[in-house]
C-alpha cells in the first residue's frame, strides 16, 4: 500500500470483442464496459489512487457508425446521471480532457453539472478522456505557446519540458505512473503521447467488460515490482 501509483490511465478496449464473443450487439458490449468502469473507479478510490484517466472516446471514434457513436454519447449521459450522487458521496472529483466542445450539448450539460457538484471533493480525480487525441493535444499546446510568444507572455528561451507540460490538458496532474490496456492490443492508440514518456505499461488479454478488481490489483502488484529509474542508474 506504500507504493500505489498516483496516476493510473486505462485504454478501455475490448467492448466490441466481448459483445461478439457473447453474440450480442456492440451497444451491449459498451454497456457492459460501463459496469467495469463502476468497479474500477470504486476500487481505485478505495486503494488510494489519486488520478484515474479513462480513454472513453477518441478523436478517431467519430469514424464509427453514427448509431454506435450516438449509443456511446447516451451511455456517457446515463453514467453521469446515475452515478454522480454516489461519486460525490465518495469524494470523487469529475474532470475531463479533450475537446468536449464537439460533444452533443446534453453531454456537455451533464459534464458541467458533474464538474460543479464534485469540484470541492478531495478524493480520486476521475479524468474522462473525451474526444481526446494525443497528437491533437500536442498541436493545441503548440498553438497556445505561439499565442503567448506573440503576446510577450513568455520568451522562446524560457520554454522547457516543464513549461510545455503546463500547456497540456493534464497540466494540473502528474503524468501517469501506470497505463493499462486490456483486450490483447499492444499499442497506445494516440493516448497520452507526451505524458507516457516514462509510464509503466501493463497489458492483458481480458476484454474490458471482464476487467475486475482482481485485474487492477494484479496490474498494481506488477507495477510495484518494477524499478523505475527514469534514465538513471542506481
Amino acid at each position: 500500500m506504500s507504493k500505489i501509483p498516483r496516476h493510473i490511465a486505462i485504454i478501455m478496449d475490448g467492448n466490441g470483442r466481448w459483445a461478439k464473443e457473447h453474440n450480442l450487439p456492440r451497444a451491449l458490449g459498451h454497456k457492459a464496459g460501463v459496469e467495469a468502469i463502476r468497479r474500477i473507479v470504486k476500487e481505485s478510490n478505495k486503494l488510494g489512487v489519486e488520478y484515474l484517466t479513462l480513454y472513453a472516446f477518441s478523436t478517431e471514434n467519430w469514424k464509427r457508425p453514427l448509431k454506435e457513436v450516438n449509443s456511446l454519447m447516451k451511455l456517457l449521459v446515463d453514467y453521469l446521471k446515475s452515478e454522480i450522487e454516489e461519486l460525490n458521496a465518495n469524494d470523487v472529483v469529475i474532470n475531463s480532457i479533450g475537446d468536449i466542445s464537439k460533444l452533443p450539448k446534453i453531454c456537455r450539460v451533464e459534464l458541467d453539472n458533474a464538474y460543479e457538484k464534485t469540484r470541492n471533493n478531495k478524493g480520486l480525480t476521475l479524468n474522462l478522456a473525451l474526444n481526446y487525441g494525443g497528437r491533437n493535444e500536442i498541436v493545441d499546446a503548440v498553438k497556445e505557446i505561439c499565442l503567448d510568444l506573440n503576446s510577450g507572455k513568455i520568451s522562446e528561451d524560457k520554454i522547457t519540458e516543464d513549461i510545455f507540460s503546463n500547456y497540456m490538458y493534464t497540466r494540473d496532474m502528474p503524468d501517469p505512473d501506470l497505463i493499462i490496456r486490456p483486450s490483447g492490443e499492444l499499442r497506445l492508440s494516440n493516448f497520452l503521447l507526451w505524458q507516457s514518456a516514462y509510464s509503466e505499461f501493463w497489458f492483458s488479454n481480458i476484454n474490458w467488460p471482464d476487467f475486475h478488481e482482481k485485474e487492477l490489483k494484479l496490474a498494481i502488484s506488477d507495477y510495484q515490482k518494477r524499478d523505475r529509474r527514469f534514465g538513471k542508474v542506481k
